[in-house]
Formats: C-alpha cells, structure tokens, sequence
C-alpha cells in the first residue's frame, strides 16, 4: 500500500503502523558472536540465566503475533537450521546458539533478537532459489549483531517515544495492540545505511567461509527487487513488512556485494548453492495467504472460517495482512477491510456514528441490504479524501468496508458499490473447497516449457511473470529436461 493511501486511511481511523524490515533489537554492551546451535529450530526454550536471552524472550511473543504466528513444518525447520548451522559454524563463539523462528507470513523478512532469536518467513523461503541465497540474508543479519550496531540503534530509542499506543479503537483488540507494539518497537529498531553496508560485507565473508556461493547476496537482492516491483500496483509502494523497506536495493549496493564476493573468485569458482536440498527442503511450503487469514484469488477475498467473500473491481491489487485486507487501485484509490466484534447488537447506523469515523457526515447515514445482510452505509470527509464507509452484520460480527478517494473523484460510489454488491456468505460446501496454495517442485519433462509450466501456475493472473520470478529466470533462459523448477500450485 502505498504512502499516500496509508495517510489516506490514518486520516480516516486515526491510526498509523510502521514496521521496518531489518531489524536486531539489542541492550547496550552487547557483544554476540553466533555459534552452531545443537537445536537451533526451535524456540520454545531460552537461556534463562543470560538477560539478553531473557529480553528476546520477552520481544517473542509480540514478533510472532505481528507476522501471523509461527509457521510449522519439521521438514522445512531442518533445512533452515542446516543453513544457520553452517554460517554459525565459521563464528568466533561456537558456545553462542540461534533459535530460529520460521514466520507464517508470506512477507519476505529475516532479523534477529537478542540471546540468539533469529527470524525468516516463508515468504522469503519460498522466493529464494537455493541455499546459499537464504544464508545470504541470515549472515546479513546476523553480521549486524557481531558488528554490535544495537548500540547506536538502543541509544536512538531512548531518545525516541515508541508509537505503539498510536492505535486506533478501531484497532483496540487485544490481537492488534501485540501487533501494534511489536510494530512501533521495530520501526525504532532500523539501521542506519552505513550499518546495512558493513552487514552486508561482514554477510558476503561469511556467506564464503560457510562454503556457500558469494555471489548468492547480490543475486537474491536483485530477486528481492524484482518481485517487490511485481507485487505491487505502484512500483514505489511501502512493503512495510518486507526486507527491503529498510534495505534500499540501489544498484550501487548490489556491486559492494559482488565485488567482495569477487574477493573468493570468479562467479561459479568457489562455494556451492545448495540448490537440490534446498528444493527438497520447500516443497509443499505454504504459499501467499495461510487459511486463518483468508485467501486471495486475483480480484476476489474468499474467506472459509469467516464464511464470506467479495470482489474488488479490475486493476486492483489485493494485500491481505493480518489486520485487514487492503486494496490499492488506479486514480490513488484504497480500500481497507476487517471485521469487529457485535457484543453491543446497537443499530448499525448508530454503530457508524459512534465515533470510529474521523470527518464523517451525519446526513449521510442511511441503512441498506447487501444480498439479505442487514447493512448501513455513509460518507466521511477529511483532508484531501473523500470516504465511503459500508457496514454489514452477521452473526455477532460487523464486517467493514473503508473506500478512499482523492476528495472529488468521482470513482467512489462505483468502487464502494462493487463491494457491496459482491459481498455475500458462501455455502459450507464452497468453504470447504478452499485450499491453499502451496509452492511445488516439478522435474521438466522433455517438450515442456517456460511458457507450458508458467500455465500451471495457480493464484496469479500474471503466471508468466510470477514463474520467472519465483525461478530467477530471465528474458533468454531455457529450461532443460530433468532441471527442477517451482510452480504454485493447491
């Protein structure tokens, strides 16, 4: 979602959550060095005699709930782990271990707390095309708690209020506030440019040592570039969760990258990809939404525990985070949908009035019907945008649309009426027949293409470009038969 239309929405609920994507939240005075872990994927115990242990354990809980719970898999856990081990092995301390955390969020991230905390999603497994790439990102991470940048970092908060009450009574679940914590908290926890930079070199000489391929670094940070660009409708989105909202892919950052690769040797000279148990290690990964979040399917929101689903019109962009669904669309539109307990069963009309809504207009207010819900509907007015709020009841839940326009744009009743005529509960049969999306490995069959895999593709209307992609391929790359790619796929 980009800038502008998440001013937009703060300007309408009053609520802002910013969340950078590199992050070490460390105490003054320490100084961690990373070691081999004999049971590094897993968290669920600590070091409780070491304060630094202690703190991430605290900052646990909050990391977790903001990127959508933990993501469990054995299989996956131990390649993640065989990775780590590596990296840690060249480590000065091997008495220091990691407990690593994989997020259930397709957000494409790594970080690290304190006491050996470290954090990759699934998003980022599942874009990366080998090993070597995701120890690329993990010895960049951990390179910022051996160079011990959380000093500077820790002084900075200080000096700083942590924006985690900035939270909206729209917002004020309990769910939201460990989201709205953890987000306020890591926002401060950004490094400067000159500590990404030395993480990076301190991450390409390690990514060596381990035995991995250098070059891996500059070539995942290219991949990383690519599909944020992809997976957004305005290229200059905000990927808050993302890698890269605090790593700026500038070329120039790339080149450092390679050129201290090049330091070990031509490309292709030294270190392996782990390419082949990488693959093994992914396949079956959960892909995009996970089912407690719902599912994205092109222009449609289906959501099976919910029982509902709904449409935005062509040209709009889907992003379904853990706290709402969000749309972007052409002509700086944005739509924001999420749901909220009916205790009070009030009318809903005076449920839209009862203060949620900045600048909203009372002669506006009126009831409807979307397809047999009892609904209500009215407009809001505030800085430069103009609002279309629709509510609807079911059950002991009021589902909510928030429209946003640039104020006098005549786009807002069509888009806002798009989404009430297509609201409507779905059958147990069609809940049911939700799957997720999983990314599958094939082995290429003799005859069969880029464009022949790319049609299998599942989720995207884009699956040509979303194969090359998740693949690495380029404009003049050929698969040969027996060369396993990954397709998404149910």
């Amino acid at each position: 979602m980009s800038r502008v239309h998440l001013r937009a929405m703060a300007s309408l609920v009053g609520a802002s959550l910013v969340l950078s994507g590199c992050q070490s939240i460390l105490d003054p005075g320490y100084e961690a060095n990373v070691g081999p872990s004999s049971n590094p994927q897993i968290v669920d115990e600590v070091q409780k005699s070491d304060p630094r242990a202690q703190m991430g354990a605290r900052e646990h809980p909050r990391i977790v709930a903001s990127y959508g719970g933990e993501y469990k898999d054995a299989k996956t856990e131990r390649l993640v782990a065989r990775i780590a081990g590596a990296l840690t092995a060249v480590s000065e301390n091997p008495n220091q271990s990691y407990r690593i955390t994989i997020l259930n969020s397709p957000a494409i991230n790594a970080f690290a707390l304190p006491g050996g905390y470290l954090y990759v999603t699934r998003g980022l497994l599942a874009l990366a095309n080998d090993a070597s790439e995701v120890a690329a990102v993990l010895s960049h991470e951990m390179a910022h708690v051996t160079a011990n940048h959380g000093i500077e970092r820790q002084r900075r908060e200080e000096a700083e209020v942590i924006a985690s009450r900035v939270v909206a009574e729209v917002l004020s679940s309990d769910l939201a506030g460990k989201q709205a914590l953890a987000r306020g908290k890591l926002r401060l926890a950004a490094f400067s440019r000159q500590q990404e930079l030395q993480a990076d070199v301190i991450g390409v000489r390690t990514l060596g040592e381990a035995g991995y391929d250098p070059y891996a670094a500059a070539r995942f940070l290219e991949s990383m570039a690519a599909y944020a660009h992809y997976s957004s409708v305005d290229p200059e989105a905000d990927q808050s969760l993302d890698f890269l909202s605090s790593h700026p892919n500038a070329p120039q950052r790339v080149e450092l990258a390679r050129r201290h690769a090049r330091a070990f040797g031509p490309p292709g000279t030294h270190g392996e990809t782990g390419r082949e148990y990488f693959l093994n290690g992914i396949d079956g990964l959960l892909y995009g939404d996970s089912p407690q979040e719902g599912y994205v399917r092109g222009q449609t929101f289906l959501h099976g525990s919910l029982g509902i689903r709904f449409e935005v019109p062509d040209g709009f962009q889907i992003d379904n985070k853990v706290e709402a669904v969000l749309a972007t669309g052409p002509g700086d539109i944005a739509i924001r949908f999420d749901g909220v307990a009916d205790s009070d069963k009030r009318s809903l009309t005076n449920y839209i009035s009862s203060g949620w809504v900045t600048g909203l207009l009372p002669e506006t207010i009126r009831p409807i019907t979307v397809n047999g819900l009892e609904a209500a509907t009215a407009k809001a007015s505030a800085e430069r945008w103009d609002f279309d709020i629709t509510v609807i009841r079911i059950g002991g839940q009021i589902f909510r649309f928030l429209t946003a326009v640039p104020k006098g744009s005549p786009a807002l009743e069509p888009t806002a009426e798009k989404l009430r005529t297509s609201f409507r509960q779905i059958s147990p049969a069609e809940a049911a027949s939700l799957k997720p999306l999983r990314v599958r490995v094939v082995t290429v069959k003799a005859g069969e293409t880029i464009g022949s895999l790319a049609a299998r593709m599942m989720g995207t209307e884009r699956k040509l470009e979303l194969f090359k992609l998740i693949n690495a391929l380029t404009a003049t790359s050929t698969l040969a038969p027996g060369s396993r790619v990954k397709i998404i796929s149910e």
